[in-house]
């Protein structure tokens, strides 16, 4: 038996498409939306298409933006001899939150999973290969610390090594604030094999 009448019910169900919004979760937002006035409304769908008709990717480093060059590859006072290679926006996004790292970035949309079907060619890698025909003193991986992260990190790697530009990885391990005895193993000897000097 429905609850709501088939607008509201609507409205649920294609909140609930959205990427972790659960059903309660999809009737809180419905029932704000339906609650804000409509000017509110108006902006909030107005802003939603002009995003979806915007956006697209940055043509240097693959980045979401709603220009041809994103903010990060048209500055100059950024170090554009070093990339950091990341497999989404997101990740782009959490490495800027720390304020602390000046270079540029390339994104790859995505990570090698034989799994799931994608290779190397599905990725943005033959777009990373052609920038590093440019001025680049280092790529950094910055790929997420999973199976098919580390699987992309060592094809990177493997793939960068000839070129004679210095290939790093990011360190992973312990986080701060974290207890060693609820860590998992891989994380624990992640940490062990990257110690570094005191």
């Amino acid at each position: 038996m429905d609850y709501y009448s088939e607008t509201i019910s609507r409205l649920i169900a294609e909140l609930g498409h959205l990427p972790g919004v659960g059903t309660k979760s999809a009737q809180r937002l419905a029932f704000h939306i339906i609650n804000m006035p409509e000017e509110q409304v108006r902006q909030l769908t107005d802003t939603i298409l002009s995003a979806r008709t915007n956006v697209r990717y940055c043509k240097e480093c693959f980045t979401l933006t709603d220009r041809e060059l994103c903010p990060i590859c048209s500055s100059d006072k950024r170090d554009h001899h070093i990339i950091m290679v990341v497999e989404n926006s997101r990740d782009l996004a959490a490495y800027e939150k720390t304020g602390q790292y000046r270079g540029v970035y390339h994104v790859l949309q995505g990570a090698i999973s034989p799994m799931l079907g994608i290779g190397p060619n599905d990725i943005r890698l033959k777009e990373l290969l052609i920038r590093l025909q440019g001025d680049v003193d280092e790529v950094i991986i910055a790929t997420n610390p999973t199976v098919e992260g580390e699987a992309t990190a060592m094809y990177l790697s493997k793939l960068l090594k000839p070129t004679g530009i210095r290939v790093t990885r990011i360190a992973s391990g312990v986080p701060v604030g974290g207890d060693l005895e609820y860590i998992d193993e891989v994380t624990l000897l992640k940490a062990l094999e990257n110690r570094k000097e005191l």
